[in-house]
């Protein structure tokens, strides 16, 4: 059951002082101070305007929240919320207007604006205690911190990847489950080709010489459906999600088919060189070719192309929409193992790594529900911090 006890509504107005930003006056730009925007720094300052609390975007990110902790000068394009210390948490403070959504309250015109007096008429359903406004941020607050080195770590996983894959495809598992030494520490293990030095046990072509490539072909709209009716039909990066297929459309009529398994490349668009394993046997528009390579060889080709993707895109030509010919792509140059044992011990490393890539990715997930969920329970008092309520309890006259 809800209990609203030392629970109060009030204005902003009531609990904070709000002001504008400022101007930088030319002869104060650079210096130990960030310049803070609407949504962020946009540069260094000489002196401060601002020691710390709530930022809100007045122009620009109208209604962005941010919570400033050092002293920086705050632009004209951002207001300034500071708390009275006796009656608004800073820290809460952040986390429930951060919660509000104060984007919905901007001017609907050309230039959202959110302005001062709408900030001081905001009314607030929140603890009396400041004590119990303290120890909900406290909640939120570890809970942003796990968020964060979550999400500092997925990034860190991202570019080891980035490495991995530069030097699974450049040098390789040997015999003893190792990345071979590079060319400097081992120069024997390598032969020169017209890639550069590959090993030793490598050969060298193009990607026609070690897969089979199907070229979508264009179905017109009125050919296919969202109703499940024929087969799935793929029509371009829109269907790829964390390197998988999802199905949106079908088709009955279906040109170009490519199989489960398939790597699916995009060749047109502002899309080109993103790739996906196709999740299903499935139709393939014109926005697509689909390679095909040995079970044990695809995992190894998926990275080839998402390691080289920047470069599929650079060599994609055309006025107004970019594309890769059929014949541009099978003559792109490729080197790969030649023994199954290589391929095994090259997928089993990316598997490794992308399955600590997608744990991470899951917690992150899950952080942010439960952040969600405590937000819509703690902020508005459905859930009480119960311990801080029994000294006020205790005084409540009965």
């Amino acid at each position: 059951m809800f209990d609203a006890r030392h629970w109060k509504n009030a204005a902003l107005g009531e609990l904070a002082d709000i002001s504008s930003g400022e101007s930088l006056p030319a002869t104060l730009r650079n210096g130990p101070f960030d310049l803070m925007g609407a949504n962020g720094s946009i540069g260094r300052a000489a002196k401060c305007n601002f020691d710390g609390g709530v930022l809100v975007g007045r122009v620009g990110a109208a209604g962005e929240v941010s919570r400033i902790l050092e002293p920086c000068w705050v632009s004209d394009n951002a207001l300034m919320v500071r708390p009275k210390s006796d009656r608004l948490s800073s820290r809460y403070a952040f986390h429930l207007l951060n919660n509000l959504g104060l984007n919905s309250i901007a001017t609907k015109t050309a230039q959202p604006l959110v302005t001062q007096s709408q900030l001081r008429g905001l009314q607030l359903f929140l603890p009396e205690l400041v004590d119990e406004q303290a120890a909900i941020a406290d909640l939120l607050d570890t809970l942003d911190t796990q968020i964060q080195k979550t999400e500092a770590l997925i990034a860190k996983l991202e570019k080891v990847k980035e490495g991995l894959l530069h030097d699974l495809l450049t040098r390789g598992i040997d015999e003893n489950g190792q990345l071979r030494p590079s060319p400097e520490e081992a120069p024997e293990l390598y032969k020169e080709s017209p890639l550069g030095l590959i090993p030793r046990e490598w050969q060298y072509g193009q990607l026609q010489d070690f897969g089979q490539l199907v070229s979508g072909q264009h179905i017109p709209g009125e050919l296919s459906n969202r109703d499940g009716r024929g087969v799935p039909y793929f029509t371009g990066p829109t269907d790829f999600y964390s390197g998988q297929t999802i199905t949106s459309s079908y088709t009955e009529f279906p040109q170009a088919m490519c199989s489960k398994g398939d790597l699916l490349i995009t060749v047109k668009g502002s899309g080109c060189g993103k790739t996906a394993t196709a999740s299903t046997d499935a139709c393939i528009s014109r926005q697509l070719m689909a390679f095909s390579f040995k079970g044990v060889e695809q995992v190894f080709w998926r990275a080839f192309f998402s390691a080289n993707e920047n470069m599929i895109n650079r060599i994609a030509e055309g006025g107004a929409i970019p594309g890769i010919s059929r014949q541009q792509l099978l003559h792109i140059p490729a080197a790969s193992p030649t023994s199954e044992y290589e391929f095994n011990a090259i997928s089993e490393t990316i598997a490794a790594h992308e399955k600590r890539q997608f744990l991470e990715a899951r917690q992150l997930k899950k952080l942010n529900k439960q952040k969600s969920g405590l937000m819509g329970d703690l902020l508005t008092g459905r859930i009480r911090v119960s311990p801080l309520l029994e000294p006020a309890e205790a005084a409540t006259p009965a």
